[in-house]
């Protein structure tokens, strides 16, 4: 039995970064680890550039997610002017970008997940100045504003942060929300839920039991923001009837 902050994420629309080939910008179905320490570190003000502080958040928090709905992908064809590359200047604005006289158009394409909802419970596993108070408070009055992945992407529900006192994981990140209609079957009807939920975790594999749970290595594990590295962490997935 462990200490949580749980919080729910819904909006019309949400990116969650995959490792990018070329002009494609893929999309996972849940939050990675990396999205969700980049939500908190945005709600408590911690800046991209700040290696000492993500750092400290990056080692303390454990994150587990469920997938309430399948959700559906929109591909989303990008283009974008940009100048030919010059070494000897640098760009510090988008405005100085597009002052060039000649511009070059780059085309890719960005993949989103469409009505998502996910529930996602943190927990703190080192002794630091961060507290489940302090997120809880951080996600009630964030200092940087939130999204869900990419900045087009806003928060289309309260987060609702919860801090539950010696729970399971399992029973942590089942916990029921206000729902979004009238009721929770309107809900699942609305979102297109179906009879099957995903739970998302790190650390122990049995923490949550169940006959097929499968153990992957997503590299989303953020080692510098600054340089936008990554590497790979174990992670483990279940399937179960469930709800939203």
């Amino acid at each position: 039995m462990n200490d949580y902050l749980v919080f729910r994420l819904y909006g019309p629309m949400a990116s969650w970064g995959q490792a990018a080939v070329g002009g494609d910008r893929p999309t996972a179905r849940h939050p990675s680890r990396s999205a969700i320490l980049g939500f908190l570190s945005a709600a408590l003000g911690i800046k991209r550039s700040d290696d000492k502080k993500l750092k400290v958040l990056h080692n303390c928090v454990q994150v587990a997610v469920k997938q309430c709905v399948p959700t559906t992908v929109l591909r989303d064809y990008h283009t974008a002017q940009v100048p030919s590359y010059n070494k000897k200047i640098v760009y510090k604005t988008r405005q100085s970008e597009l002052s060039e006289a000649k511009l070059n158009t780059i085309l890719s394409s960005r993949d989103y997940r469409c009505d998502g909802l996910w529930v996602v419970a943190v927990r703190l596993q080192n002794n630091t100045d961060i507290s489940l108070e302090k997120l809880q408070q951080a996600l009630l009055k964030p200092v940087f504003m939130l999204s869900l992945g990419r900045k087009s992407c806003p928060l289309a529900l309260p987060l609702c942060p919860k801090i539950l006192i010696g729970q399971s994981l399992r029973m942590a990140l089942d916990t029921q929300f206000p729902a979004i209609t009238r009721s929770h079957k309107e809900d699942a009807l609305w979102l297109g839920a179906t009879a099957i939920v995903t739970y998302f975790w790190e650390g122990d594999k049995t923490e949550i039991s169940g006959q097929h749970v499968l153990t992957t290595r997503p590299c989303d594990d953020p080692v510098s923001r600054t340089r936008w590295q990554f590497q790979q962490r174990a992670m483990h997935q279940l399937s179960v009837k469930g709800g939203c």
